[in-house]
């Protein structure tokens, strides 16, 4: 896995955390951090996770064995 992929995936991860919380307890994370839905930060932010969700559809239709390969590429690079 790349290191954009792993970035992706990580704030697809924030992103359903942050989904979480505003369904189980009606707290937004992202907006109680940058001061609100409206803000520019908070905006950049929803932005990413949107972006990187579509991003990381690619790793749906990559296939298993080539995404077994570069696992097993990067563990021997370590």
């Amino acid at each position: 896995m790349s290191g954009l992929q792993r970035f992706a995936l990580a704030l697809v991860i924030i992103g359903a955390i942050n989904w979480g919380l505003i369904g189980f307890f009606q707290f937004d994370l992202v907006a109680a951090i940058f001061g609100g839905q409206d803000t520019a930060l908070a905006r950049i932010v929803y932005g990413l996770v949107g972006l990187s969700g579509l991003y990381c559809l690619t790793l749906l239709f990559k296939p298993s064995e080539e995404l077994s390969r570069e696992g097993h590429t990067e563990h021997n690079r370590v």
